[in-house]
This record gives structure tokens, sequence and C-alpha cells, in this order.
């Protein structure tokens, strides 16, 4: 078995809380909850928590030995990363298989697949 991270970007799907969220259907909703449940039931994936708003995130970096600490995303994007999953999987095709039936594939997002590297 190989072992990868889900990565999931919302894209135009919106976040709970900011513009748009509203106008996201009851049918789409409970779809997407729907998926999510029978994602989670895999025995083979273990969910990541879910991240808070990018707006709320703060990037640490160190400078010339200071840290220095900016309010906000580390990336200016319009695509969030919402969470992440990870994944035990025969093959790449296997997970691939899995990152498909998150919701945020179909509903204007994408989820990356990562294979676990060993640096050390």
């Amino acid at each position: 078995m190989m072992q990868f991270v889900l990565v999931v970007h919302h894209g135009t799907y919106p976040l709970p809380g900011t513009p748009g969220a509203e106008t996201i259907s009851m049918e789409d909703a409970k779809a997407a909850r729907a998926d999510w449940a029978v994602v989670s039931s895999m025995a083979n994936v273990t969910g990541g928590p879910p991240l808070g708003l990018p707006k709320d995130a703060t990037t640490v970096r160190v400078e010339n030995g200071s840290t220095v600490r900016t309010e906000g995303p580390f990336l200016d994007a319009t695509s969030a990363v919402g969470g992440f999953l990870t994944v035990e999987a025969e093959d790449l095709a296997a997970a691939v298989a899995i990152a498909a039936q998150i919701p945020q594939a179909r509903l204007g997002g994408a989820v990356e697949v990562r294979k676990i590297a060993k640096y050390w």
C-alpha cells in the first residue's frame, strides 16, 4: 500500500461564512454532506480537521534571525485550501478514485493528490 495526502481546494465553491455561501442550494449542500460521509467512512482514509478561513490565517517567516508575522494567508489566491486527508491506496489511480468522490472536485474546486515522501 502507498500513502497519499489529498489536499482539498475550494475553488469557486464558497466556504461557509463567506460571500456567496447562501447561494448554495439545499440539494447541493445535502449531496456534498452525503459524499463527505462516504469518504469519511472509508477505512483507508484519515480525515484532517477542516481549516479556518484564509482571511483569519497568520503567516510566519524568519528573516535575518527575526520572526516576521504577517496577518493573512501565505498566498493571496482565489482558491483556498480547506483541508486535507491521508489515504492508503494500492496506487495513484486508487487515490485519484477516492479524490474524485470529494465534493469540491466537482463543485468548482479541486483535490490535489500527493504521495507522502520520506526525506530523512
